[in-house]
């Protein structure tokens, strides 16, 4: 599981990054928020199921 949401975090950043040299208008903000939001997701759900140590 915890993979899965790196993979998403690492695709969300570098997708992210080259939207704006890839893509213009409507699409490249749709894809920015989309992107935002599953790198979001991610760290959220990284922060929730880390191991707590005491």
């Amino acid at each position: 599981m915890k993979a899965v949401l790196w993979l998403v975090l690492a695709l969300g950043v570098i997708v992210n990054a080259f939207s704006s040299v890839a893509f213009s208008g409507a699409t490249e903000i749709a894809v920015s928020i989309t992107t935002g939001v599953a790198v979001i997701g991610s760290i959220t759900a990284l922060v929730l199921t880390r191991e707590k140590h005491s």
